[in-house]
């Protein structure tokens, strides 16, 4: 309720007294700490170094040592849905967001957009007295607002964020990402040869929004939510730190279970008595092919080889990662701030198993439809984790680093998907330093710990909507107890793509059931574990206690309904992803776009993938004109036309896969001209790609002609969208560096006609869009 004013107001304001209680801001409680959450993206409990894994973390190391190692801590399984439960405290279903921003159906738990009886965590911080600031990853906003003309209504200044830095989609290429500056899309502030890499520039973001604060209001305390690019591909790091893993994985991914197994029991983490589980536990008839792992022993020599530097390229990242992440706490320590603020460092989901059983060098290769070949990945494998490669470890590792647990990132029903790393560091708040703790608990709960420690309520209501309440349990009662001391958790349940499982004191409930795999959800078989007695859930006890089983199958539908989980939805990808949405623009055959303007994101660009089209430039050549007129996609795939010498060139850069396919015209002459080519599909390839005639014109004289291949699939899975006038992020073409902007000319825009049928491969759209989870 706002406050009265209890001022007297006469005619004269010397005869009046003012009241200021009625318009002063909140104010947040006294000593209220700093809260700093750190999440990562795709990662196990078996891959850090203060859980005993293979990837060394000094920043985490550091706050382990002083603080507390969570070790039954659960996530969703998957991206956006992890994330909502952090923005809101709610569970994901309720949030809208049972999957990912790409597979979207209509039905509550599953809109992509959040409920106004859900407020964020960044909205009640902001009205009590904080401020709050995010960085790094999003992918909490619907798809079709992934744009400068979209929607902001979900970009995180409209839910409760004074600032933002970083991504709105799943992923991004580290060296050349996609960024977004608060409300607009932005280039990066300078190139990976001058030491650019995104994890750096996301710490001196970090650094800078507190120390902007902190200068002007030094006293108001902050929250902020810190999400790198890491542990999500493309896998990519500075040589310096690859180079420190090398042979480290040779041993093969087999091997990494039993090692790590060994050391998670050592250091407490496991209880002695925990069994590994099998590599692939799903029967034939229930698994997904793509889930597959390889055995060690039936790679080949080169295969080793490949795959071992994929798992050191894996752990370059992470540690470089966790060392700029350093350098925030080292600011912290430095400016007096460490000891006050509660710091959750975690990450969202399970390892990535989007790698397949075979990994890539180049992921979008594999989203057109297009084999890797061993042979030209091998001829990577130096490069691999650097700005010419697009890399991601084979299903073995995501299993390995997912020890001792049945699967990984995807798989709802077991802890190999949901059951992730959370290091809790406070020392101003906890006594207890360099601890382990064996309570559950679970995404959801991290808000109602942060509002328990800061000695605020969730509001009942919200903008005038009554609010649902948080069903998350504080973790607070933790932080003194003992190791083992009862958790006060009680149920949590958790459904992804179909999976299912349900937690309730101890005992767990699960579906044999793959995402993306057909067959009906009242066939799921069930099975039962006593998680407390079996951390691995490696038996089976449906048999033996039906009851058991029977109450909690019962439980999971309570629990449905009351979150909005029905209708399930594992449809395969394909389905998921051309279910109709909501498009911001109806579709058109003609486009017209300006010089000026920021890269315009895919997927509301034209797409001229699988079918002919037409670009067409308005451009006035002087003395001197040269740089680039369009440009869509990357070194990895994608097109380009440009001036250079005088000469007008069309390039098609196919996957990325040497030679450039290029089209070049003798010099132009000074004046108005119409520049653009024409590209004819005839014909569909050996992988469905589109083969054609490619054909440049000056006016309306064509200048060069000849074959070309084009993709059907999306040129990137994020980022270098569509440019007139230069070329964003990575360039297109290796004839140029970008930005390569337009200059010595006039150019007044560029037409694309894309009238001709087209054709697409829906699978690969709908591979594509789940890469990006």
């Amino acid at each position: 309720m706002a406050k009265e004013f209890t001022g007297t107001i006469n005619l004269d304001v010397r005869d009046s007294v003012p009241d200021w209680s009625p318009y002063e801001l909140p104010r947040a409680p006294e000593g209220a700490p700093n809260v700093l959450v750190v999440l990562y993206d795709d990662t196990g409990m078996a891959s850090w170094s203060p859980y005993g894994g293979r990837i060394n973390m000094p920043t985490l190391d550091r706050l382990a040592e002083n603080g507390l190692t969570y070790t039954q801590w659960h996530t969703t399984s998957i991206c956006s849905a992890t994330r909502s439960t952090f923005l809101t405290g709610r569970n994901h279903h309720a949030n809208g967001m049972g999957v990912i921003m790409e597979a979207t159906n209509g039905f509550p738990g599953y809109s992509g957009r959040l409920p106004k009886e859900c407020a964020t965590l960044g909205q009640v911080l902001q009205d009590n007295g904080y401020s709050t600031f995010w960085v790094g990853k999003n992918h909490n906003v619907p798809e079709e607002d992934l744009s400068s003309g979209g929607s902001k209504s979900q970009w995180p200044l409209a839910i409760g964020f004074d600032r933002f830095y970083g991504y709105l989609g799943g992923e991004t290429n580290q060296w050349y990402p996609d960024l977004v500056e608060d409300n607009r899309f932005i280039e990066q502030p300078y190139t990976p040869e001058e030491g650019y890499h995104l994890s750096k520039d996301l710490a001196d973001q970090a650094i800078r929004m507190i120390r902007d604060q902190k200068a002007s209001n030094p006293s108001k305390p902050w929250f902020t939510w810190y999400c790198p690019g890491a542990n999500h591909a493309p896998h990519q790091a500075p040589q310096e730190y690859i180079d420190k893993y090398k042979g480290m994985f040779d041993d093969g991914y087999d091997a990494y279970r039993t090692w790590v197994l060994e050391r998670m029991v050592d250091r407490g983490i496991l209880p002695a008595d925990t069994e590994l589980t099998e590599f692939n536990p799903l029967p034939d008839d229930a698994a997904n092919p793509a889930d597959d792992v390889k055995p060690w022993d039936s790679l080949s020599d080169d295969e080793k080889r490949l795959f071992s530097r994929m798992a050191e390229v894996f752990a370059a990242y992470s540690e470089y990662t966790d060392v700029e992440i350093g350098r925030v706490i080292d600011y912290l320590e430095e400016s007096g701030q460490l000891d006050n603020t509660l710091i959750f460092y975690c990450a969202d989901n399970g390892a990535s198993g989007e790698g397949s059983p075979d990994g890539s060098v180049n992921e979008n290769k594999f989203f057109n439809g297009f084999p890797d070949d061993l042979a030209e990945n091998l001829s990577m494998i130096d490069k691999l984790g650097g700005p010419e490669a697009y890399n991601h470890y084979p299903t073995g590792w995501a299993a390995a680093f997912s020890t001792p647990f049945k699967m990984f990132k995807r798989y709802a029903q077991f802890s190999g998907g949901t059951c992730d790393p959370m290091i809790v560091h406070w020392p101003a708040g906890i006594k207890a330093k360099g601890e382990i703790r064996h309570q559950y608990h679970h995404s959801v709960d991290v808000v109602s710990t942060i509002l328990d420690v800061i000695g605020i309520d969730f509001p009942d209501e919200y903008r005038g909507v009554k609010q649902r309440p948080l069903p998350g349990v504080s973790m607070k009662y933790s932080f003194d107890a003992a190791p083992d001391a009862p958790t006060e958790k009680h149920v949590q349940y958790y459904s992804m793509l179909g999976t299912r499982g349900i937690w309730k004191d101890g005992w767990k409930a699960s579906t044999i059931h793959a995402p993306f795999t057909p067959g009906r959800f009242e066939d799921d078989r069930w099975e039962l574990y006593h998680v407390d007695e079996d951390r691995s859930e490696s038996k089976d006890l449906a048999a033996e206690c039906p009851e058991k089983l029977a109450e909690l199958i019962e439980l999971f539908d309570k629990e449905a309904k009351e979150n909005h989980v029905y209708p399930l939805d594992g449809r395969p990808a394909l389905e998921l992803a051309t279910t109709p949405r909501p498009v911001p623009e109806p579709p058109r055959t003609r486009y017209i776009y300006y010089p000026g303007a920021t890269a315009v994101p895919e997927g509301v660009a034209v797409s001229v993938r699988g079918r002919s089209f037409k670009i067409i430039a308005d451009v006035v050549v002087e003395e001197g004109t040269q740089g680039v007129i369009f440009a869509h996609g990357s070194r990895f795939g994608g097109h380009t036309l440009f001036i250079k010498d005088n000469k007008l060139s069309y390039v098609y850069n196919f996957l990325g896969i040497p030679p450039e396919q290029t089209f070049t015209s003798g010099p132009l002459t000074a004046g108005p001209h119409a520049l653009g080519m024409e590209f004819i599909r005839e014909s569909a390839g050996e992988h469905g790609e589109s083969i054609g005639t490619a054909k440049l014109y000056v006016d309306d004289q064509v200048v060069a002609e000849g074959p070309m291949r084009a993709q059907v699939g999306k040129f990137t899975l994020c980022g270098d969208g569509l440019c007139v006038g230069f070329d964003s992020a990575d360039a297109v073409s290796s004839q140029y560096a970008n930005p390569f902007p337009f200059t010595n000319g006039k150019l007044l825009g560029v037409g694309i006609d894309v009238s001709e049928e087209q054709y697409l491969d829906l699978e690969l759209e709908a591979q594509a869009a789940f890469a990006r989870e």
